[in-house]
C-alpha cells in the first residue's frame, strides 16, 4: 500500500555564490561574468528579490540555502535538513556518512546546485572547494555513492547534468562487482549488518542532457530546474503568463501572479485549487504514460518522491520550450506534449481571467469546472464504452475528487460502477492508488456514503484479501460493524458489511481478535433469522471464519447459544444457507486448541446433528429434484468462497457429511474436523 517515509533525511548542497535564490526577477537582468563555469562564456544571471548581489557573498549564500530548505520543507516538513554551503570534500563525506547512519534504511536526498562552478567531468566528477576556497576540487560520484548508500535521491541542477546520470550506473555496477569480489576473497560467511550495496532503488533527477547547458534566458531564474521541482505552481503560472501575455486580460502581469489569494494546501482557495488540479493532471499524465509498476514506485510509495516527479513533469514541459531536456533515472517517456497539459492551460486561463475581480473581492471567486467536467467524461466512458476499451484516463482524477465534499458522493457512485466491471477494474483502481482514499473515508459519518463505500470495499477485498491488514491497522472494521449492527439499513448493505468482515477475519488472527472485541459473534447470531437469505448466508460464513482455529470465539459462541441457532438453519429452504450453516459448524469443531471432555461432548453433539440432518437432506426422497438439480446445487455451493479447498477430506472420508453423490455439498464439504 502507498506509504510515506516520515523519517527521510535530506542534504542540501549549495556550491554557488552567485545564483538565483529560487525566485523570479521583478526587473531586467544584469550581465555578470562567471569564472569557472564555461571559459569565455558570458552568462545572464537572473537576480531576484532578495538580490544576492546586494548583500555580502556569505549572506547571499546563506539566503540561497535557506530559501531552498524552506521550499523542501513544504513537501516534507518532518524531515531533517542539513545545508552544506561551498563545502570541501571532507565536509561532504562527513555529512553524507552521518545522514546515512541516522537515516538507516530511509531515503537521503542530495541536492547539488552547481551554478558558478565547472560543469561535471566526463569521468563523473562534480566540484567542491579546497579549505581556503582558492581552487575547485573534483568529487567523484563513485565516492559519493559510497558515502550516501541506498536508497537515495539525487538532484543535479547544473549544465551537462545528464553526464552524471549516465556514469552513475557504471559506478553502481562497479561497486557491486567489488563487493562480490571481496566476498569471494574474504571469509566464508560475510559479516553481519554489511549487506551488498543496492543502487537499484536510487533516484536521479538531472536538469539537462549530457550535451546541454542550462537555459540562459533572462526571463528565467538561473535555477529554473530547482524552481520547477520546489515551487511548481509559481513557475507554471509565470511561464503561462509569459507564453500567453498577448491573449490574457489586460490587468494580468507577473506581479499579479504573486497576489493570487489562498494557500497551497487549502483547496477552497484559488491558489489551493490550482495546486489540486495540478496534482490531478500530473498524476493522470504519469498513470497514462508509465508502466504500472513504475508508476506505483514513483507516485504512490513516498509522498516526497511523488511530489518531485510530478514537478519533474512540469520541468520537462517548461525546459523543453527552451531546448533543454531534463533527464531522470528511472527514465521516463516524454510527457511534455500530453493532451492533459491543455486541460491545465485551460484551468489556469479560467483562473487568471477572474483574478482581477477576485483581488478586489475574494467572495467573487468561482471554483473551476475542471473536476466536474472530468467526472462527466468518466461517466460517458462508463455509459458508452465497449468491452475492449482502454482504461479510463480520468481514473486518477476521480481519486482526487474523493477529497472534495462537493463531488465525493458522485465520485464514489461512478467508482462503484467502475469496480463492478470485474477484477481487472478493481486491480486498475488499486494500481492508481484508490486504497488510501477509501480507507480514510471510513472515518466519515455521512450516511449517504455508506452504500457506495461498503460496495467498493467488498469489491476490493474480493480481489485482494491482503487489504485486511490495513483495515485492521486503521480500525476500519468499526465502520462495517456499525453498519451491520444498524438493522434499519437495507439488507443488501448489511450483507456486504458481513462479507467485508468475513474477509477481514479470514485466516488472519489480528482480524479475528479485533472482531471478537467488537462483539461480531453476537451481531451475527442476532440477525440469523433475517428474511433475506443472502444476509443469513454471509452471517454464517462470517461467524464461521471468525471462530475458525480461534478458540476464544468458539467459546463466545457457546455462551451465546450459537449451536441452537445454527441447527435451525440446517433446515433452511435455501441450499446456500444450509451449506453455510454446515461450514460454520465445521469450523466450530475445527477451532478447539486444547481438548477437554466438555469440548469433546459439544463436538460429538454437533457431529451427530450434522450426520442426522445432512444425510437426510441428501436423500433423493426428501430433496425435491435432487437428482436433476444436484449439479446446479454443487455449482452454487462451489461459488461460496469459504467452501473451497476442502473437497479432499470428504472424498477420503466417505462416512462424513457426503454419503450420497447427489448431496449439494458433495466434493466441497467444509468439515474435515469431523474425523473421529
Amino acid at each position: 500500500m502507498p506509504k510515506t517515509a516520515q523519517n527521510d533525511r535530506f542534504i542540501v548542497s549549495r556550491y554557488s555564490k552567485i545564483a538565483s535564490p529560487l525566485l523570479w526577477r521583478p526587473a531586467s537582468s544584469s550581465k555578470i561574468e562567471k569564472k569557472g563555469c564555461h571559459p569565455g562564456l558570458t552568462i545572464l544571471s537572473v537576480c531576484s528579490l532578495p538580490d544576492p548581489l546586494s548583500m555580502s557573498p556569505q549572506k547571499a549564500l546563506e539566503t540561497i540555502g535557506n530559501n531552498l530548505q524552506k521550499q523542501y520543507e513544504r513537501w516534507q516538513p518532518r524531515a531533517r535538513y542539513k545545508q552544506s554551503l561551498d563545502p570541501t570534500v571532507e565536509e561532504v563525506k562527513k555529512l553524507c556518512q552521518s545522514l546515512r547512519r541516522n537515516a538507516k534504511d530511509e531515503r537521503v536526498l542530495f541536492h547539488y546546485n552547481g551554478h558558478g562552478v565547472p560543469k561535471p567531468t566526463s569521468n563523473g566528477e562534480i566540484w567542491v572547494f579546497n579549505r581556503t576556497y582558492t581552487q575547485y576540487i573534483p568529487l567523484s560520484i563513485y565516492d559519493l555513492q559510497t558515502w550516501m548508500g541506498a536508497p537515495s535521491i539525487y538532484v543535479y541542477d547544473c549544465s551537462n547534468a545528464g553526464t552524471i546520470v549516465d556514469l552513475f550506473k557504471q559506478f553502481a555496477d562497479q561497486h557491486e562487482k567489488e563487493y562480490e569480489q571481496s566476498a569471494r576473497n574474504g571469509p566464508a560467511v560475510p559479516p553481519v549488518n554489511t549487506p551488498p550495496p543496492s543502487f537499484a532503488h536510487c533516484i536521479q533527477l538531472a536538469a539537462c542532457a549530457p550535451d546541454q547547458i542550462l537555459p540562459m534566458n533572462p526571463d528565467l531564474p538561473a535555477d529554473i530546474f530547482t524552481s520547477c521541482l520546489t515551487t511548481p505552481i509559481k513557475v507554471a503560472l509565470r511561464w503561462f503568463v509569459k507564453q500567453n501575455s498577448a491573449k490574457l486580460v489586460s490587468k494580468i502581469s507577473l506581479e499579479s501572479i504573486d497576489k493570487i489569494p489562498g494557500q497551497l494546501n487549502d483547496r477552497r482557495t484559488m491558489l489551493g485549487e490550482l495546486n489540486w488540479i495540478f496534482t490531478a493532471i500530473t498524476d493522470t499524465i504519469a498513470w497514462n504514460t508509465l508502466p504500472r509498476e513504475l508508476f506505483h514506485k514513483l507516485f504512490r510509495q513516498d509522498l516526497l518522491v511523488a511530489s518531485l516527479f510530478r514537478n519533474f513533469l512540469l520541468a520537462e514541459r517548461i525546459m523543453r520550450s527552451y531546448d533543454c531536456s531534463p533527464v531522470s533515472s528511472p527514465k521516463l517517456p516524454p510527457t511534455y506534449q500530453h493532451p492533459m497539459w491543455q486541460a491545465w492551460d485551460l484551468a489556469v486561463d479560467l483562473a487568471l481571467a477572474q483574478l482581477p475581480a477576485v483581488l478586489e473581492d475574494e467572495t467573487k471567486f468561482q471554483h473551476s469546472p475542471f473536476f466536474e467536467e472530468q467526472l462527466r467524461a468518466f461517466q460517458v466512458w462508463l455509459d458508452l464504452g465497449s468491452d475492449q476499451r482502454n482504461p479510463p484516463e480520468q481514473l486518477p482524477i476521480v481519486l482526487q475528487v474523493l477529497l472534495s465534499q462537493v463531488h465525493r458522493l458522485r465520485a464514489l457512485e461512478l467508482l462503484g460502477r467502475f469496480v463492478d466491471l470485474g477484477p481487472w477494474a478493481v486491480n486498475l483502481a488499486l494500481s492508481v492508488g484508490i486504497f488510501p482514499y477509501v480507507l480514510k473515508l471510513l472515518q466519515s459519518i455521512v450516511k449517504e456514503l455508506r452504500p457506495f463505500l461498503v460496495f467498493i470495499w467488498a469489491k476490493i477485498l474480493a480481489v485482494d484479501v491482503s487489504c485486511q491488514a490495513d483495515l485492521v491497522r486503521e480500525n476500519g472494521h468499526k465502520y462495517f460493524l456499525s453498519l451491520l449492527q444498524d438493522t434499519s439499513m437495507p439488507s443488501d448493505q448489511r450483507t456486504l458489511a458481513a462479507f467485508v468482515l468475513s474477509c477481514m477475519v479470514h485466516n488472519y488472527l489480528p482480524g479475528q481478535e479485533i472482531a471478537l472485541q467488537g462483539s461480531l459473534v453476537s451481531d451475527c447470531l442476532e440477525q440469523l433469522n433475517d428474511k433475506h437469505h443472502l444476509l443469513r448466508q454471509w452471517l454464517l460464513i462470517c461467524v464461521g471464519r471468525l471462530w475458525n482455529n480461534y478458540d476464544k470465539a468458539r467459546w463466545c459462541g457457546v455462551r451465546d447459544s450459537a449451536l441452537d441457532k445454527l441447527y435451525t438453519l440446517l433446515k433452511d429452504p435455501i441450499p446456500e444457507v444450509r451449506a453455510a450453516a454446515v461450514y460454520a459448524l465445521g469450523t466450530f469443531m475445527n477451532s478447539v486448541t486444547q481438548r477437554s471432555e466438555h469440548a469433546n461432548n459439544i463436538d460429538h453433539s454437533v457431529a451427530t446433528m450434522l450426520l442426522n440432518t445432512v444425510s437426510h437432506d441428501m436423500s433423493p426422497a426428501s430433496e425435491k429434484g435432487a437428482r436433476g438439480g444436484s449439479a446446479m446445487d454443487r455449482d452454487r455451493v462451489r461459488k461460496l468462497i469459504p467452501l473451497r479447498g476442502s473437497a479432499r477430506a470428504t472424498r477420503d472420508h466417505p462416512l462424513l457429511l457426503c454419503p450420497s453423490r447427489h448431496c449439494p455439498l458433495h466434493g466441497v464439504c467444509p468439515s474435515p474436523a469431523l474425523r473421529h
